[in-house]
Order: structure tokens, then C-alpha cells, then sequence
């Protein structure tokens, strides 16, 4: 093994500077530092996303006006969450991005599926000490993705049921924007942002995800719509929880379910989900869940035959 990954590792750099010399010859020195510095700093395009994505959060001024905003229609959200070896600094991250939220009638559901030896029991009880709308449950063996979100969605009492992962974080107005949306279009049954990916630091943010409107034939080669993703109650009963088949691309299959009994699916091209990446995650090394890749065959497969 260690000999082949040292082989994979030096014909990664074999191609690496061939790539690099031949865009030398092509555009000179100048052009190749440039190129250099947008891999290395995460520049789109050469535009320096991270500066471009905070010039553009909303400024404290209009995050107050949100919070004193009054809608006609106001869902409580259910969040839910499915924890697994959560990293507590992460999961503290996680509570405070929701806590910032403009749009407050909320509430965080989270299932933690680790198994009898978790560490995070004590942190989620102090945190719902402290607001009484965070809400868990715990399961003395460990649980599969499946099975853990659907605990989380079994435990929750919104209008609306968001999901996000155990470790990412919500823009401060992301609520604020999908229940306005709920207000302005009654016929929508759920909605999706767009995305980011952020450093593990969370100090860093690159590789942004614009999403188009909803697009059957898009969604049916891939899951673009991803995070976040929000549904009305009504469409999960029609459609029902979580499978554990697809687990690996359990969300993909529950996305393709959805898009075959909504009335209407709103997408609101807003960055408003910040997408941790690491290398162990499909958010950053897509290959290192190869079985993932299948599930997601499999989802479409199964999307087919219902259709």
C-alpha cells in the first residue's frame, strides 16, 4: 500500500509540473504566478471569492431590520440534525450560526445516533438549558445517516423541516429569506439556496456553488440542490422519511421524492449554507465515500421506476 500511494503521489506531481511548465511556455511567468496564487488562495476565476462573499453579507443595520421584520405567515422551522462523533467546537459553531438567526420561531432538533460512549450529551443538555428550543435525542448504539435523521425529524413540531449537516454553518439570514419566500409564494412545498464551502477554521470561504432554478433533467444526473434544503411538513408526509438503502445518498433520494409530489420547488440564489470541507468529506474528496456514488445511481434508478 505505501508503495503504491507513493507512486500515485509522484505521479500526481509528474503531472502536476507538466500542467505548470506547459502553461509556462503558453502565457510566460507572469500568468503562471497568477495561476499559482488562485489555486493556492482559492481565487475563482480571479476573483478573490472569500472578499467578494463578505462584501455582500448583510450589514448589522439590515440583519436588526430582519429581526423586527413582521410576516404575515410565521412557520415554525424545524431544524434537524443527525450527530455522529461531532467534533464539539464544531457543534458549538454550528448552535451559534443558528442562534443568529434574524427569523426566530425555530427550533434545533438534534439525534445523536454515536452510541452509548458519546461526548456530546452533556454539551446538548447545557445548550437546552439555556434555550429552551434546542431539542435532542440519543441512542444507546450507533446509528446510520438514515436512521438518525429521521430520529431528528421524529422528535420535531415545525411547519417547515430544514436540514443541514452535523458540522456546517447557516449564513445569519438564511431563515429570514426561505420563510419570506413561504410568505410570497403559497404554493411552494420546498425551497433550496445556494451554497459555499468554508475552511475548517471556519476563517475561509471558496468554491461557491450558484445553483439554477429548479431543473428536473439537472437534478436527475446529480444532486445539485444539496443544502439547504427546506420542505412543509405536508410534503414528508406524503413522501415519508428518510431511507436507509440509499444511505450514502439517502438526501439525494428524499430530494428526488420531493421533486415528484411538490406543487412548485423555489430556488433563492443566495449564498445561505457554509459547507465545511475536509479531506474526509464529499464536500472536499468526493472519492473517499466511493459508496456514495452508487446509493446515488441507485436513487435515480429507484426515481425512474416511480415515474
Amino acid at each position: 500500500v505505501s508503495l503504491r500511494n507513493s507512486s500515485v503521489s509522484v505521479n500526481k506531481i509528474g503531472n502536476l509540473f507538466r500542467k505548470s511548465y506547459a502553461f509556462y511556455r503558453k502565457y510566460g511567468v507572469r500568468n503562471t504566478i497568477g495561476k499559482v496564487r488562485q489555486k493556492l488562495f482559492h481565487i475563482e476565476d480571479g476573483v478573490d471569492y472569500d472578499k467578494w462573499i463578505r462584501e455582500r453579507i448583510p450589514t448589522d443595520k439590515e440583519l436588526e431590520q430582519q429581526r423586527h421584520h413582521n410576516f404575515e405567515y410565521n412557520p415554525k422551522i424545524s431544524l434537524v440534525i443527525p450527530l455522529f462523533k461531532t467534533p464539539p467546537v464544531f457543534l458549538k459553531e454550528l448552535i451559534e450560526s443558528v442562534q443568529s438567526q434574524t427569523y426566530s420561531n425555530w427550533e434545533l432538533c438534534f439525534s445523536d445516533g454515536t452510541g452509548s460512549e458519546t461526548p456530546l450529551r452533556q454539551i446538548l443538555i447545557n445548550c437546552a438549558e439555556k434555550d429552551g428550543r434546542i431539542k435532542m435525542i440519543y441512542s444507546d448504539s450507533p446509528l446510520q445517516i438514515s436512521d438518525n435523521t429521521n430520529e431528528a425529524i421524529k422528535i420535531s413540531t415545525g411547519d417547515i423541516i430544514a436540514f443541514a449537516d452535523h458540522d456546517d454553518l447557516l449564513a445569519p439570514n438564511a431563515f429570514f429569506e426561505f420563510v419570506k419566500v413561504f410568505n410570497k409564494y403559497k404554493e411552494v412545498d420546498a425551497i433550496y439556496s445556494d451554497e459555499d464551502k468554508i475552511s475548517m477554521d471556519g476563517k475561509k470561504y471558496f468554491q461557491p456553488h450558484f445553483k439554477p432554478d429548479f431543473n428536473e433533467d439537472l437534478l436527475n444526473t446529480n444532486n445539485y440542490i444539496c443544502h439547504l434544503f427546506m420542505v412543509k411538513r405536508e410534503l414528508i408526509e406524503k413522501v415519508g422519511l428518510l431511507n436507509s438503502e440509499f444511505d450514502g445518498s439517502q438526501d439525494y433520494d428524499f430530494i428526488l421524492r420531493c421533486s415528484e409530489k411538490a406543487e412548485r420547488i423555489y430556488h433563492i440564489p443566495k449564498i445561505l449554507y457554509h459547507w465545511r470541507a475536509h479531506k474526509d468529506s464529499t464536500a472536499e474528496n468526493p472519492e473517499s465515500k466511493l459508496y456514495a456514488f452508487d446509493a446515488g445511481r441507485r436513487a435515480v434508478e429507484a426515481h425512474y421506476k416511480r415515474c
